[in-house]
């Protein structure tokens, strides 16, 4: 038979596990276990697994797997704030098309354009035709 590979608390229940000793060491006789421990309690158990945060906190599962099922979830925020924000500015009705076709010193150049506006094509041509 396979030897059992030690539990290992994961980094961010360490410190529910910390309250509970500490709780525990502070009283001889049996208590409740206060409501701010079970909230703690039912938090880790929300994020690693009910199975493991019993083991961990030595708790009943089944009243751990009730107190998760009866409390409710802290408030989080929904959304990450967003560090690259994309405008799309609205498409147009119709969109338009345009073929353009350039003579000069250098020689022919032909654009066909789908969906653009003057300005857009006077920069494009003007980038391209004076550029080396």
């Amino acid at each position: 038979m396979a030897a059992k590979e030690p539990f290992e608390i994961p980094v961010s229940m360490r410190r529910v596990c910390q309250r509970f000793e500490h709780w525990r060491k502070g009283h001889k006789a049996r208590l409740p276990i206060p409501d701010t421990l079970w909230a703690a309690a039912a938090e880790a158990a929300r994020e690693h697994g009910v199975f493991r945060a019993a083991k961990a906190l030595h708790l009943e599962y089944g009243k751990l797997k009730r107190m998760v099922e009866t409390s409710p979830a802290p408030a989080r925020p929904t959304m990450v704030p967003a560090t690259f924000l994309e405008l799309v500015p609205p498409q147009a009705v119709g969109l338009a098309e345009c073929l353009i076709e350039l003579e000069g010193p250098r020689g022919k150049m032909r654009i066909q354009w789908k969906g653009a506006t003057a300005p857009d094509l006077a920069g494009l041509s003007r980038a391209l035709w004076e550029s080396a």
